[in-house]
């Protein structure tokens, strides 16, 4: 018997929540995790300032590996995406995040409540 995984696309919200042990986040703390270049660089940025650099560079060699690149079709869908839904003021990183998942077939896993209402996303506050 074969058992399809649900992957998700981690938004920046949703991998720090795991790294304070959110028990909300225990389910999603051992799946697959996939992120861009843009959450890296706010988590480690978070890590850095939180916990320092040597915790940082850790988070970065473990999941550098783990990062989706993505093309000028999820960039204008990202930009399309903030012009829609501008007033939820909704950042550039997480446009990205959820028209790449989108584009990929993967849940956006988010705790934003700007996402809440939207399709293919699982809110986790």
């Amino acid at each position: 018997m074969t058992i399809e995984l649900e992957h998700y696309f981690y938004d920046t919200y949703a991998i720090i929540e795991i790294l304070k042990d959110n028990p909300r986040y225990l389910f999603y703390s051992d799946k697959p995790i996939f992120i861009t270049k843009l959450n890296l660089f706010e988590i480690y940025y978070y890590l850095l300032r939180t916990q320092g650099e040597m915790l940082s560079d850790e988070f970065y060699r473990a999941y550098e590996e783990r990062i989706m690149e993505y093309d000028f079709s999820v960039i204008k869908a990202a930009a399309k995406l903030k012009m829609t839904f501008r007033e939820r003021k909704i950042s550039m990183t997480d446009c990205i995040g959820y028209s790449l998942a989108l584009s990929k077939g993967l849940k956006f896993l988010t705790g934003d409540r700007a996402f809440k209402d939207l399709p293919n996303v699982e809110f986790v506050k």
